[in-house]
């Protein structure tokens, strides 16, 4: 009963803050002005995020009142107040990008101090045990990686907030199959603090989630996969499956941007999912396909945890030829609908 009041609570109270964000009369209504990363072409609120932590707070403090002031809640709270905070103010004040950095660093290290890191690798069928500089090490770069990348991905109406609902919702599940019910509330509290936000942020798009709101939830995503893979909840491989719409998209891009010597902390538009919009898709075609995309993985997810491990190897190995098979057709489509602007 708690834990249904508390996503209840969380979703209300999101999309509550959302809706009264969109007033231009309301303190936080922070215009986002088009530019050269952007996909929509008038000046739109940028203040959603702070509903969606909002919601998550909300989860956060129910937790410790049913739980006490445990270890991962306090940690996790610790790490989420600095991010939240520079990048509320990189949404009003532009903040340099080694700032914004130098703070993720500390808050990777406020939770690998909280024992927020990797013990042991695992892939089906093989599990390899980590060391504890490099434990330190591989959380720290995948921690400050996960921020970035739900910030570069959030470019798109309706996109990292489905994400954020289909993600930790899918991890809520495991924690619920794995009897841990701390990491299971806190898991619902953010996808339903997500859920109430993309009630206004769905194609087309009233307001979005901001710096404030990605990075936020990009640590979120950080932190319950490492607590998840920590504690035997799922095996780690699980989590990046999950989130992996936004981790190979955003990998991939980074990677092939460095191969061209292109500067890549500069604003661009060459993400997968925004070469679809371009070439005549649409936000919400190609969120959709998207969600069906984050789906997919969710629920292969959930069902290969339990399979054996070759069931679990071939699984992957499909996954990966699909996102290959996927960012060929979008680059095709892109080039095609190139070709057609210039005639």
């Amino acid at each position: 009963m708690v834990s249904l009041i508390g996503v209840i609570t969380s979703f209300v109270l999101a999309a509550w803050l959302t809706w009264r964000f969109c007033d231009p009369a309301s303190r936080f209504h922070i215009l986002d002005h088009p530019n050269e990363r952007s996909l929509h072409a008038q000046p739109t609120p940028r203040s959603g995020g702070l509903a969606i932590i909002a919601g998550v707070i909300s989860g956060l403090t129910l937790a410790m009142w049913r739980f006490g002031p445990v270890g991962n809640i306090v940690w996790l709270s610790l790490s989420l107040l600095l991010v939240a905070t520079v990048s509320y103010i990189d949404d009003r004040h532009n903040v340099p990008v080694w700032g914004r950095l130098a703070v993720h660093l500390v808050a990777a290290c406020v939770l690998i101090w909280g024992d927020f890191s990797f013990r042991i690798l695992d892939l089906p069928g093989f599990e390899f045990s980590v060391s504890t500089t490099l434990s330190g090490l591989l959380s720290l770069v995948f921690i400050v990686w996960m921020i970035n990348l739900y910030n570069f991905m959030d470019g798109m109406d309706g996109f990292a907030g489905g994400m954020a609902v289909i993600g930790f919702g899918a991890f809520a599940l495991l924690g619920w199959q794995a009897g841990n019910t701390l990491f299971m509330l806190l898991n619902l509290a953010t996808a339903s603090a997500a859920a109430g936000f993309l009630i206004f942020n769905f194609p087309p798009a009233r307001i979005f989630m901001g710096d404030v709101g990605s990075s936020t939830l990009g640590l979120l995503a950080a932190a319950f996969a490492l607590w998840g893979a920590r504690d035997g909840v799922f095996p780690f491989w699980a989590a990046v499956l999950i989130f992996s719409p936004f981790i190979i998209d955003a990998s991939v891009t980074l990677i092939r941007r460095m191969f061209r010597g292109e500067k890549i902390w500069q604003a661009h538009k060459t993400h997968y999912y925004q070469k679809l919009v371009q070439a005549g898709w649409g936000h919400r075609k190609t969120v959709l396909l998207e969600y069906a995309i984050m789906l997919g993985c969710g629920v292969t997810a959930l069902w290969g945890v339990h399979a054996p491990d070759n069931v679990q190897a071939v699984m992957l190995v499909v996954w990966m030829s699909f996102y290959s098979v996927f960012f060929f057709w979008v680059s095709r489509l892109a080039v095609r609908g190139n070709k057609a602007g210039t005639l």
